[in-house]
């Protein structure tokens, strides 16, 4: 079995990558541009993908194509109903950023709530040495124990950030952005009272209909001058025009953002603007990425790949 990797530099080296070899002759591609694609598929059974558009061209010039799997959960680059239709299995792979997803959540709500950069440039500047007693403490930090975290998409991942804030002291609340969802152990809040009354307010829901542009401008309005807004979620949720211009005005206290409408960001981006930088932790959406994130990620490609070729073995 031909089996290619058309981007495999969005998962970086990890440890298990050569267990695809398992399958038969694996080609690899760090990426692929659009114009590549066809070519690429040509006599190959399995592709592997994880930002590479699969669409109706794409899938019709595949002259082989058995499977389809996506190295990541969401699958909207590809074209689920055609592929089926056509007799193409997809396949992809979810629970597996978990963990490295809540350690970059916490890890920016803890850089803006402590200001550790500020601190550890006060030290290494001389200042301290200078400093007439044995403590600094400008500006000031409180402790997460007094604080209301405000959780948008109680999902997996919203479920483990919640338990971290619940561990630190914190009272966790949460909006349900698709309306269905309840969940016994925190009390749900519509979404103007969620914003109105959290200290911190981060967002773990899917982009969709009812998601697109969740929080404008008037919403962060809504928020204390003193809260700090976290999306390691989607690019989209958060306007962001809205958040630039919101942090220059100190409408919110500060934001820790993963994820961006464009990626990557085009030079001329509202957030490359704002004038007060350390109001505003920018990462390059690589909270999903932690080594064992992606290898936990791979060991899914291979198992969705195993299961399909035993299904094929099953029923010849």
């Amino acid at each position: 079995m031909n089996l290619t990797f058309l981007d495999r530099k969005t998962v970086g080296e990890v440890p298990n990558l050569s267990r695809l070899n398992d399958f038969g002759s694996l080609t690899l591609y760090d990426t692929t541009t659009p114009d590549q694609v066809q070519e690429r598929l040509q006599d190959q059974q399995v592709v592997i993908i994880n930002k590479v558009i699969m669409d109706r061209e794409a899938i019709d010039s595949a002259n082989a194509l058995q499977l389809i799997c996506v190295a990541a959960t969401g699958m909207d680059n590809v074209d689920s109903a055609y592929a089926e239709e056509k007799g193409v299995a997809v396949k992809n792979v979810s629970g597996y950023s978990t963990p490295s997803v809540a350690q970059l959540t916490w890890t920016m709500i803890l850089t803006l709530l402590q200001r550790p950069n500020h601190f550890n440039e006060f030290v290494y500047s001389g200042n301290y040495a200078r400093h007439d007693i044995f403590t600094y403490f400008d500006p000031p930090f409180g402790e997460l124990g007094s604080k209301r975290l405000g959780i948008i998409g109680l999902g997996t991942i919203g479920q483990r950030v919640a338990a971290i804030g619940r561990a630190f002291g914190a009272e966790v609340v949460y909006y349900s952005s698709s309306g269905k969802h309840d969940h016994a152990d925190y009390p749900r809040l519509p979404l103007d009272e969620l914003l109105s009354s959290s200290d911190i307010v981060s967002i773990h829901a899917p982009l969709t209909e009812h998601t697109k542009n969740l929080l404008t401008y008037p919403q962060l309005q809504q928020m204390p001058d003193h809260a700090l807004l976290i999306n390691t979620g989607r690019g989209g949720i958060v306007n962001e025009a809205d958040l630039a211009r919101a942090i220059d005005e100190g409408i919110i206290g500060g934001a820790g953002i993963d994820v961006f409408t464009e990626e990557p960001i085009p030079q001329d981006h509202p957030y490359l603007s704002v004038r007060h930088r350390d109001h505003l932790l920018l990462t390059p959406h690589l909270a999903w990425a932690s080594v064992e994130a992606r290898t936990r990620l791979m060991d899914g490609v291979y198992e969705n790949i195993r299961e399909f070729v035993a299904s094929k073995e099953d029923n010849p």
